[in-house]
């Protein structure tokens, strides 16, 4: 079997759990009437596919070590981080649905359960397209010890990883003071980059893309991936729609906000 062939029968497997996933968070987010949980089930989506690449290497190959364990294992710990975040948003407040999906409420109306049962099949698909580096870190008969290329990877993994935990606690202490409410938080990562946490989860797929890299693929997937990362944070769900409800809940303040500081490339603040 052609390591094209196997990455792509891995892909068409994994599309198939990922759908099954997804119908189950579907039926629970109708249960419960919050379709908010598809966030926290799609960041924890990551680890159980690493989770699944581990045992699958371990028990059926027998072998897994150097590239392939590093990467699985920076999957794992990556996504653990991004869900328990969001969990602790979302769960802890069931009772509130996020604004986006607030939106497409009211924009869908009683068809709402069937636009999220095709918004819940993207986000299968994009899953399984993002856990591409990790199925080509690995290839059968590809096994190697981790290399220069794949170090610097994990490096830039933990910069980024580090960006996020400082941009998210930075964001929580402005907000846990009553004398900031109705004001745009311009401290610290956010006085750099409207949106640090974003180009925090940016940079950890160029990472991933590094340590993905071997002579079978050339680290193709994963600058599929990176670009997958860039477009929809930059175009469709990260960027735009945060700003939509920043607009309408700061107003002016955000507006000028806007005019100050970059949405997405950090860059030094302007006197």
């Amino acid at each position: 079997m052609s390591p094209l062939f196997e990455l792509g029968f891995e892909f068409l497997i994994l599309l198939g759990e990922a759908c099954v996933f997804f119908a189950l968070c579907w039926l629970v987010a109708k249960k419960i009437d919050n379709w908010s949980i598809v966030d926290v089930a799609w960041s924890y989506g990551f680890a159980l596919v690493g989770l699944q690449v581990l045992a699958t290497h371990f028990f059926v190959y027998h072998h897994l070590e150097g590239q392939g364990l590093l990467m699985a294992i920076a999957t794992v710990l990556w996504s653990l981080r991004l869900g328990t975040h969001l969990a602790g948003r979302v769960l802890g407040h069931l009772d509130q649905e996020d604004g986006r999906y607030l939106k497409m409420r009211a924009e869908h109306g009683e068809r709402m359960p069937a636009q999220m049962a095709y918004f819940y099949f993207i986000q299968a698909l994009v899953l399984t397209i993002l856990c591409l580096p990790l199925l080509s870190s690995n290839p059968t008969g590809a096994y190697g010890p981790a290399q220069a290329i794949h170090w610097v990877g994990l490096g830039v993994v933990g910069l980024a990883l580090l960006i996020e935990t400082i941009a998210d606690a930075q964001l929580a202490a402005f907000k846990k003071d009553p004398a900031n409410k109705g004001q745009v938080c311009e401290r610290g990562l956010w006085a750099w980059s409207r949106h640090p946490n974003y180009f925090g989860e940016w940079l950890v797929w160029i990472g991933f893309l590094l340590m993905s890299y071997n002579s079978t693929y050339r680290g193709v997937p994963g600058l599929l991936c990176v670009g997958v990362m860039y477009y929809f944070l930059t175009r469709v769900t990260g960027i735009p729609l945060t700003e939509q409800q920043l607009l309408t809940s700061k107003g002016p303040a955000y507006a000028d906000y806007q005019t100050r500081v970059p949405a997405f490339w950090p860059r030094p603040p302007r006197r």
